[in-house]
């Protein structure tokens, strides 16, 4: 029973949007294994970043240094007190599991050593809750947010020390939390952190070179050649600490240890096979960069011709160990970009991976505005179709997907919902082609801390009340509609190019 405030909105918004009457779907047209949730990160929703023991990231770094107005992720929702209060906001919505990450610095102070005693209760708190309450926790052990001790102490992922020391890190989550946890996800859109971070230094740790920079503030760095070198210190990372876990805890624990990768639709801007081959070119930069080692134990041909000495090379042993290191792949999907050739790119002296490349993209909507993406499910089932038929169809968690809309938003949510809607149709559309897909994270939980636009953006299907001190959680007519939608209390158009809101809660 809808209370009657909610029904004039809804009535309201159905008389300015339309209907458009097409194939319906539920909740229980899907799998009954495939999981539906929400996530958050460590950095975006914890907040007590001085608290009980915890050390700086590269993301705090990174925060106070860069946003407008001082904003920062010190209290963000302060997830690391109210983690009680918004577990019962997922239950009280139907999430079936939640996505969140765990603060390395948090749990690790120094990166290596000694785990604080804090930090592993908290953890232990919040993987208790969910399970308590019939919640699937999926964790995260990187997201942007090394420490910044083991950054400044030998460089973090540009260094092969990394390897050694994320390894003892991943021992000691599948150690402590194993028994609960079964989806681990070693480290979070792979490609976006080695690319922002390591060459265009728009993202924590702010390393590039010149001409490469995209802002003021840099911290060293040469973007020739160590975006190359992070990711191929992230993917051994990875399979070293997917090694470990099957070797010590799989036969026990029976989980599941994958990566994430970022993924855009790539669009030929003409017709062209010039423009449909830099297509396929920025796809193998921007996706095989990180999925063709899993499946295929090395790098593009494209990647590896461009970049020739820049990229490194995979030994035969670390070649066996990075493929198949995967018990799943995470995709997180937003947006979409034209493609056009540009091999003038490849005539300069001095290339980083965008020249290498050789294509120019040209994102649909910027990654740094607070402009509201198209929704364009298509584009989502076109990629999740190459997985199918270029990576062997491998087990896929949809990690994040999402609308974008200003802080200033109103509850009434409507594109949010039109564009859940629109990619949860088609995600139903790709599992009846016969793609492999395990669940559906919508971002965010919360109207977190974002990477690129800290508070000036919303994702959330809660708002949280900045300007109130116990920060209250409001829920958005997106939470009430996915919360309806999980509970198999609606039944959705399957086209929601022009849908009613009001007409999905009858």
């Amino acid at each position: 029973m809808l209370e009657p405030r909610l029904i004039l909105i809804l009535l309201a918004v159905n008389l300015v949007v339309g209907v458009l009457v097409t194939e319906r779907f539920q909740r229980d047209d899907f799998p009954v294994d495939f999981v539906f949730g929400s996530g958050t990160s460590a950095y975006q929703v914890e907040g007590a970043a001085n608290e009980d023991g915890r050390t700086p990231s590269i993301w705090d770094t990174f925060a106070h240094s860069v946003y407008d107005h001082g904003e920062n992720g010190d209290v963000a929702c302060d997830g690391y007190h109210k983690y009680k209060e918004d577990v019962l906001l997922m239950v009280e919505t139907g999430l079936e599991a939640y996505r969140f990450s765990i603060s390395w610095s948090r749990l690790i102070p120094n990166g290596r050593g000694p785990v604080n005693p804090k930090g592993l209760q908290y953890y232990n708190n919040l993987i208790n809750e969910l399970i308590r309450t019939g919640i699937q926790p999926h964790v995260t052990l990187h997201n942007f947010d090394l420490p910044q001790a083991l950054e400044d102490e030998y460089g973090g992922w540009i260094s092969r020390d990394i390897i050694r020391d994320f390894t003892n890190y991943a021992d000691v989550y599948f150690r402590e939390f194993g028994d609960r946890v079964q989806y681990w996800t070693t480290v979070n859109e792979a490609n976006v952190f080695a690319l922002s971070g390591y060459d265009q230094g728009s993202c924590p740790p702010q390393r590039c070179s010149p001409p490469f920079c995209v802002t003021n503030i840099t911290r060293g760095g040469n973007s020739t050649y160590e975006a190359y070198l992070a990711v191929h210190h992230i993917l051994l990372s990875h399979s070293s600490a997917v090694r470990l876990y099957r070797r010590k805890y799989r036969d026990e624990q029976h989980g599941f240890v994958g990566i994430s990768v970022y993924t855009l639709g790539f669009i030929p801007l003409t017709n062209t096979e010039k423009d449909r081959a830099a297509s396929q070119r920025a796809r193998d930069f921007f996706i095989g960069w990180i999925v063709e080692p899993l499946v295929h134990g090395d790098y593009p041909i494209s990647m590896k011709t461009n970049a020739g000495a820049r990229i490194p090379a995979f030994t035969n042993r670390e070649s066996e160990q990075v493929k198949g290191s995967y018990g799943f792949i995470g995709i997180i999907h937003y947006n979409n970009a034209n493609v056009t050739d540009n091999p003038n790119a490849l005539k300069t002296e001095l290339r980083d991976f965008n020249a290498d490349m050789a294509a120019q993209l040209i994102l649909l909507q910027d990654l740094f505005s607070e402009e509201e993406y198209p929704v364009t499910p298509w584009s989502l089932r076109e990629e999740l179709k190459k997985f199918k038929l270029h990576y062997g169809n491998p087990p896929i968690f949809i990690h994040e997907n999402g609308q974008r809309t200003g802080t200033n938003s109103s509850l009434q949510d409507v594109s949010r919902v039109k564009y859940l809607h629109g990619y949860i149709g088609g995600v139903l559309d790709a599992l009846r082609d016969g793609s492999n897909i395990k669940g559906y994270f919508a971002w965010s939980f919360l109207d977190v801390f974002e990477l690129l636009a800290g508070y000036k953006s919303s994702f959330g299907l809660y708002y949280v009340d900045r300007n109130d001190p116990e920060l209250k959680r409001y829920p958005k007519l997106s939470a009430k509609w996915y919360s309806r939608f999980l509970k198999g209390s609606i039944e959705l158009q399957k086209d929601a190019s022009l849908v009613s809101v009001g007409h999905l809660f009858q």
